[in-house]
């Protein structure tokens, strides 16, 4: 609490004091009182006033600079007006009582609204394992009619598919702790996994897709990295260059592994790099590809935070580079060792 803001909120108090002295001075002087006297109570009013203001704002300041202190130390802050003593100043206990019908309307308001957004939530997870059934018998019907117009369309089931997987993961990228399995995990199975995903569309857009030798094993959930390397595979086909190519490697350094997506493609512009995590961006190259969403590296990132794995972009106009790091604790290589 500021002190000159204190004695600004304390004039009218200050100057009723004043015009209080001045009166009993004119009063006194009036009845012959000498000047001794007059001067010698003004000179008591005064330092009584002053140090009434000066206790006051002490005080006040404490109580303010302790319910401050209190609010900080709260990780639901709304919840102030719950843990707060009841003031014995009828205006602090005013706004106590306005602070708490507040908080009240407040969590019946947020009650309503999580409870449309988990039906919501349920509804669209629902709905996508519904999709699925039809996506899976057109895929087995064209496989089982092979021709030039089933392989193009299985490209488009494997797009179906692909963004029914994105809206069931980002459904569900808010609570990934009840939905994934820490366990050891090769790359190469999982690479080789992804690349099955996506092999009509790889296919149809002529992809060449090298896999290194690799033997590095990972600690992470198997089907989340599959996600994320799907979203990878996609967006190195949806922004292609000429004679498209993805090239799949891993190398370990100290405590880490990393594996690397590069691609041939035309890249991500500079500027937009930084940017590239936020949700809906979708940058210069985005705009001319109609069917960019700006959805897939937003959920990529947020997976890997929350697996612990580190993600990386790295691109200088032409071709691009994911880097995909794997922490591993001296626990887990002793183990491996």
């Amino acid at each position: 609490m500021d002190g000159k803001q204190y004695l600004k909120n304390k004039f009218p108090v200050i100057l009723i004091n004043l015009l209080g002295m001045l009166f009993l001075a004119a009063f006194l002087a009036v009845n012959g009182s000498n000047v001794h006297s007059i001067l010698f109570i003004l000179i008591v009013w005064t330092l009584v006033l002053c140090c009434y203001l000066a206790a006051a704002c002490f005080l006040r300041k404490r109580y303010l600079d302790k319910l401050l202190t209190m609010t900080q130390q709260l990780e639901e802050r709304y919840l102030i007006a719950e843990i707060t003593t009841r003031p014995e100043r009828a205006d602090d206990a005013v706004f106590i009582d306005i602070m708490k019908m507040a908080e009240k309307s407040m969590l019946e308001k947020i009650g309503r609204i999580e409870k449309e957004r988990r039906e919501y939530k349920e509804y669209i997870e629902q709905w996508i394992h519904e999709a699925k059934t039809p996506i899976a018998a057109m895929k087995l019907l064209c496989e089982n009619n092979r021709c030039d117009f089933t392989r193009e369309l299985l490209a488009e089931l494997e797009h179906v598919n692909h963004y029914t997987e994105q809206a069931l993961y980002f459904a569900r990228s808010e609570h990934t702790e009840k939905d994934y399995m820490i366990r050891e995990t090769d790359l190469a199975d999982v690479i080789h996994s992804a690349v099955a995903d996506n092999k009509y569309l790889l296919r149809q857009n002529a992809v060449a897709v090298t896999v290194d030798q690799m033997n590095e094993h990972v600690y992470t959930d198997d089907k989340w990295l599959r996600f994320i390397l799907n979203q990878m595979i996609g967006n190195a086909v949806k922004y292609r260059g000429k004679q498209p190519a993805i090239h799949f490697y891993a190398m370990k350094r100290a405590d880490m592994v990393s594996l690397m997506v590069e691609d041939n493609g035309i890249g991500i512009v500079e500027g937009d790099l930084p940017r590239i995590f936020d949700k809906g961006f979708t940058g210069s190259n985005g705009r001319t590809v109609q069917s960019s969403t700006g959805i897939g590296l937003y959920l990529c990132k947020k997976l890997c935070d929350k697996l612990g794995i580190g993600l990386e972009v790295l691109s200088k106009g032409e071709g691009t580079k994911v880097v995909l790091s794997f922490h591993i604790n001296d626990f887990i290589a002793e183990v491996q060792s």
